[in-house]
């Protein structure tokens, strides 16, 4: 099952939701304020209509102001340094290196915890309580409605101001589930995370893609 991220095309922010609006900025603003995150997420694919339900656990490591990342799955591993991007598919022993689109309209998973900050209209759907907890629900719509991608569904923290939860729904039935299950602020680790060495790996194979 390969990992998932918002493919749509994004274009200038369109008015929305006040109150969606400033909660949102509430987030940025405290996300904003770390250096480096570490967070542990399930990943869930549910198309009820094709009967398929899967679920994998994952790591994401991110300095989201140089635009750095790494993702750790079951069957691969998406690094980047801010400008390559390494995906290592592990039972292939292939690691495919690619440049990083660096437009402000690319979304990454350096940006998972900022995808609403452009392209998107959003709506304040009222809060839940679980577990003790207050969460504040937005729905997401892309401004630009020819992405595979139609819908986002947002669930944060009311205290952390933090998102733990985003629902994505594409136009073919199918549902992309990111449960936060952990969030480490200004965790301390060393930039060599964010790049590939081959060396490291026997039997790997380089392919270069730029």
């Amino acid at each position: 099952m390969a990992f998932v991220l918002l493919g749509t095309s994004l274009c200038a922010t369109a008015q929305s939701d006040p109150r969606a609006k400033a909660i949102l900025a509430q987030v940025s603003k405290k996300y904003r304020s770390y250096d480096a995150i570490k967070s542990e997420f399930t990943y869930t694919l549910d198309n009820p209509q094709a009967k398929i339900k899967q679920s994998q656990s994952g790591i994401l490591y991110v300095r989201s102001k140089t635009n750095k990342y790494k993702v750790i799955l079951k069957e691969q591993e998406l690094i980047s340094d801010g400008k390559n991007q390494w995906t290592y598919l592990k039972a292939d022993k292939e690691v495919q290196l690619s440049g990083v689109d660096l437009s402000s309209d690319a979304l990454n998973p350096a940006k998972i915890f900022t995808i609403y900050e452009k392209g998107f209209k959003y709506l304040y759907t009222g809060e839940t309580k679980a577990n003790n907890r207050v969460y504040q629900n937005i729905d997401l719509t892309p401004v630009d409605g020819k992405g595979t991608f139609f819908k986002v569904r947002l669930k944060i923290d009311k205290l952390n101001k933090q998102i733990v939860n985003a629902l994505i729904f594409d136009k073919n039935g199918n549902k992309y589930t990111y449960a936060i299950k952990s969030f480490t602020p200004n965790v301390k680790i060393s930039d060599s995370v964010f790049s590939f060495d081959v060396k490291k790996y026997p039997g790997v194979e380089l392919v270069d893609l730029r």
